[in-house]
Order: structure tokens, then sequence, then C-alpha cells
């Protein structure tokens, strides 16, 4: 009865310690050793597995399959990538779950679980079930017609019968009770379901659109929680209203950050943090280690101050003109390419190139993980 008493102060200091660490990281990040490569210097893998769930951050090619726009198995996409082959990630190259998994010495990619023919190693290790352009809208997939995060656990049920069939099931709940599960959504539902569309912003300002997502989250964290999640990363929203393509659709003459896109985000992630905190405090069983990952501080300084890192160019995307392009827009047949990549801190329109996510893994990694108890 003590012991259970004392892990649950445990874990309720951690969780307080992450969300402090939360505000401690508004600060512009210090550009220093990554903590990938420290952790990279220990033996064996940090982790049974990775798992992911969420959009195209975390899509390794989920999407090909589907009769859909949001895809990336095309060029330029995966120009830096092994044989200059377009997996479906939204990158140049790799995508954090892949820095993340390489991190914690579990393998060096995270594959997709739709698409490809994987072995059992492959299975045992995880994979990502995220899918691009989806959200915690219901209504967010549907328009883009991609996979919903209510599908995604449906899949995540099936993977946990292969894993049954390859190892039994003492070793599946061991996997899946030291994996790091990673949940990273809700771009989508802000910047295109809400501001590009009509279908919410006519019913909902942007407080009672959050409360909306909000009862998405939460769903969502209580049904990876009841399929056995001890570890979850649970990752907040970028600065949406500096993304090239935001700043080209809600901008002013000089394209730049669109502040109530920005506000809309940081709102988010408040609201979601005291979410988390309120999980924890009141099923500490149930969440054991949940935390929240800001990301918001680290993008906003590459945007700021790209320079500091070896940016010098952190408004526009290398694809095309680099303002509206990503995607099916997004085509070497019709597009042009930057000339040198790894100046930009953008690939597309949209998303990051693969050395500005290096650094944002690098960031999560010296700031997060060890609240992850990894």
């Amino acid at each position: 009865m003590h012991t259970s008493m004392a892990m649950r102060r445990t874990c309720r200091t951690a969780l307080v310690a992450a969300a402090v660490v939360v505000v401690m990281a508004m600060a512009p990040p210090a550009v220093c050793e990554s903590k990938t490569s420290k952790q990279q210097e220990k033996k064996g893998p940090l982790a049974t597995a990775v798992i992911v769930f969420g959009d195209s951050i975390m899509d390794p090619g989920n999407n090909n399959g589907l009769h859909t726009a949001v895809k990336a198995n095309h060029a330029p996409y995966g120009k830096d990538f092994a044989n200059h082959e377009p997996t479906g990630r939204f990158s140049n190259g790799l995508i954090p779950t892949d820095f993340m998994a390489q991190g914690l010495n579990v393998k060096q990619l995270l594959p997709p679980y739709l698409g490809v023919e994987h072995t059992p190693e492959d299975l045992l290790t995880g994979v990502s079930f995220a899918s691009g352009a989806t959200g915690f809208d219901p209504l967010t997939p549907v328009i883009v017609n991609v996979i919903s995060l209510e599908q995604q656990l449906v899949y995540f049920d099936e993977y946990r019968g292969k894993l049954v069939g390859i190892a039994g099931e003492e070793e599946t709940r061991r996997i899946i009770d030291g994996a790091l599960f990673v949940v990273c959504a809700g771009t989508d539902d802000i910047a295109n379901t809400y501001y590009t569309t009509p279908l919410r912003s006519a019913h909902y300002d942007i407080p009672a659109y959050v409360d909306l997502l909000l009862v998405g989250v939460e769903s969502f964290l209580r049904n990876v929680s009841a399929r056995g999640a001890k570890r979850v990363g649970f990752v907040g929203l970028p600065p949406i209203g500096c993304v090239p393509s935001q700043r080209t659709m809600g901008g002013g003459p000089d394209r730049g950050c669109v502040p109530e896109r920005n506000a809309a985000a940081r709102l988010y992630n408040a609201r979601v943090q005291e979410l988390i905190r309120r999980l924890g405090e009141e099923d500490p069983a149930g969440f054991p280690t949940l935390v929240f990952i800001d990301i918001y501080t680290v993008i906003q300084d590459l945007v700021d101050n790209g320079a500091r890192y070896g940016f010098s160019e952190t408004k526009k995307g290398c694809c095309g003109t680099g303002t509206a392009e990503v995607a099916v827009l997004c085509d070497a047949r019709f597009m042009p390419v930057c000339d040198d990549v790894s100046e930009h801190v953008f690939f597309d329109s949209y998303h990051p190139t693969q050395r500005a996510y290096k650094v944002i893994v690098d960031y999560i990694f010296d700031h997060y993980m060890q609240f992850l108890n990894l």
C-alpha cells in the first residue's frame, strides 16, 4: 500500500516537472550537443518499440495507397532519402519518427503500417499509423479522405494481433509496456479545417473550436491508455501562422507570420497541457507517464533565428515558389526545387526539411525524454 502511494506521488511529480519544463522551454533553446548522440552512446535500445499515431509530420507512407491528394510518394519528396526514393514521407528525407527510433537505438527507420511487407523484427520494434492531413476533429480526415485517428486505433488492434502471432501474448505485453507511444495531430484541424474551409469557422470561434478538439484529444488518449500504453509523448502544435502556406493565405504584404493562427496554436497547447495534467492527477494508474512535448518554441526559434542553426531561408519552402506548393502541388514534373535544401527550414509550404526535423528531435531529446523515463 505504501509502495503504491509512493509510486503515485512519483508519477505526479514527473508530470508536474514535465509541465514546468514546458514553461521553462519558452526561452530560445541553446544550440548544443544533441541528446540523440548522447543516447546512442548507450548500449541497447532505450524502448522496446516506437509506436506512432498522427498526421503528416509522422506519416512515413500510410497515405500512399489511399484515394487522396495528400501524398508524398513522388519526387521531389525523398530526394535525399536512400536511392532518392519518395517513400511517402513529407520531407526531402527522414522525418521525426525516424530520428526518434534512431536516438532510442530501436532501429534506423520507422516504417508505415500500411503498404509495405514487414519482417517480424519490423513489427516487434514498432510502426507508424500516422496519416497525413488527419486530425482530432472528425471532419478533418473526411474532407481529404485520409485515415482517421479512430481508424488508426483499429489498425493498432490489428497490429497487436500480429505481435501475438509472432511472439505470444506475454511478450506482446512486454513490448507494449516498454514502448514509446507518440501522438502528433491537430495542426490540420486548425490550419485546414478551421481556417481554410468554412465548415467550422462559420459555427465556432477559436476557443469553442479548441474545446471541440479537446474532446477528441481526451477520447483518443483514453483509448490509447486502455490499449496498454504506459509511456506517451503528446506533441503540441507548432506556430501554425509561420508555416509558409499559412503566411501566404493569411499574412500581410511581407508574408509575415499570422498572429491569429499562432494565438490559436498557443491556446490549444495551453489547454492540452491542462488536460494532460488533469488526466495524470485523476488516473495515475491509467496514465503513468503522459508528457506534453512543446515544439512551438523550437520551431519559432528556427523561424526567427534560422541563422543560428545554419538556415538562410525560413519563410519559404524549397519546392516551387515555396509559398503554396505541398503534396500533389509539390511535384518535380511541374515544379522546380531549390538548389540547396540544407539552407531551408521548410521543404514544401507546410513541412520542414530533414535537417530542420533533426534540430526539432534533438530539442525533444534534450528537454523531454528524461520525463518519459527513457
